[in-house]
């Protein structure tokens, strides 16, 4: 009983340069939509038929780029909490891209 310890949740980093608040809502767009933009372009490229097959295909495609990219940033301990993609495409942002200016921060800090 001695071990019972609720481990601390890491939050979600916050973004502070607008050139990584931009890189995450072009990550989240992308993560969100590009699935209906590529069917619809399927759509009027060829017919119908392929562009519901192209939809059911990215769906699957989609989200495995999404676990990937969300179990590659986010730690250990969390991965098994439920993230939306504003989630994903944040800590992406701070883990991978804008790793420097979080450090600039915290040292200003």
């Amino acid at each position: 009983m001695d071990n019972d310890f609720i481990e601390m949740m890491e939050p979600t980093p916050k973004l502070y340069s607008k050139k990584c608040r931009f890189i995450s809502f072009a990550l989240r767009i992308f993560l969100q939509y590009s699935i209906y933009v590529i069917s619809i372009v399927v759509w009027l490229m060829y017919d119908y038929f392929i562009a519901i097959a192209t939809l059911l295909l990215s769906f699957i495609v989609m989200g495995i780029v999404r676990s990937k990219i969300r179990n590659s940033v986010i730690p250990i301990k969390q991965i098994e909490y439920q993230y939306n993609d504003q989630g994903i495409a944040d800590w992406f942002t701070a883990k991978e891209i804008c790793n420097d200016a979080l450090e600039q921060k915290l040292e200003k800090i």
